[in-house]
């Protein structure tokens, strides 16, 4: 009996040190993804969060309605993007920048990221991605000389994954058809909402006679005379969101396993 008393203490110990130890195991994401953007991609979407709950991942959200690519790198430039820790710890950076402009044009870009005059303005899409590229993977990589990196003393430093995003929608042609050009140059996995979401805005729908992007959308917007769906319904609740999940998620398991 005295034997079963002073065991008792000790196995109560071990089964609820056993249970804390489950806990901290599954409050603990697989991975860490972050991502910035402007309005598609902000929070209130869902899209990215619930992509990330089915790849049982850390979500960073940093998009912020408004903002272009140009923003992104002045961010960056100023060391406002993401702190020492999110870099250390993110696992990609994923950008859906989308307005529709040439992001591959490489008639005016640097050797080096800092070889290029900020604060960017808007004139000039494909520098400012090629700046936040060049930037992120130079940062990744000096990682390898920092002591309080994982990554210290390293043959590469901190592997650099950049993640690139089309429109939710095929109309806006010259930015989808430019950004698989930069993804393809780079080796970067793109998200092709526009290929996988589940309808052509090339064509009118039957029984409205508008474009298919408008029935899932709450506003619109003209683009060279034809006006599609501009920002598609919001919330983790809607149709829109949950396939752009998927999408989103299936990508992303071809590199993260």
């Amino acid at each position: 009996m005295k034997r079963l008393s002073f065991l008792l203490p000790l196995i109560i110990f071990v089964v609820f040190s056993g249970m804390i130890t489950a806990q901290q195991y599954q409050l603990e994401n697989k991975y860490s993804f972050f991502l910035t953007g402007a309005s598609f991609a902000v929070p209130v979407n869902g899209w990215f969060e619930l992509g990330c709950e089915i790849l049982d991942a850390k979500a960073i959200n940093k998009a912020i309605g408004g903002t272009a690519i140009a923003d992104l790198a002045n961010k960056m430039s100023k060391n406002e993007l993401y702190s020492r820790q999110e870099l250390e710890e993110m696992d990609a950076l994923i950008i859906m920048h989308v307005v529709n402009r040439d992001v591959f044009n490489e008639t005016e870009l640097k050797t080096e990221y800092d070889d290029y005059m900020t604060p960017f303005d808007r004139s000039n899409y494909a520098a400012a991605f090629d700046y936040v590229i060049k930037r992120f993977l130079t940062e990744c990589y000096q990682l390898k000389f920092d002591e309080n990196s994982v990554y210290y003393e390293t043959p590469y430093g901190k592997p650099a994954v950049v993640v690139l995003c089309t429109d939710w929608h095929d109309a806006r042609a010259v930015y989808n058809a430019s950004v698989r050009q930069l993804a393809a140059k780079w080796g970067f996995l793109l998200v092709e909402f526009d290929r996988l979401i589940g309808f052509s805005d090339k064509i009118t729908h039957p029984v409205t006679g508008e474009r298919m992007s408008t029935l899932y959308s709450f506003d619109r917007k003209t683009i060279e005379g034809v006006e599609y769906g501009w920002h598609p319904n919001r919330g983790k609740d809607k149709y829109i969101q949950q396939r752009m999940a998927a999408i989103f998620a299936e990508a992303m398991r071809k590199i993260f396993p």
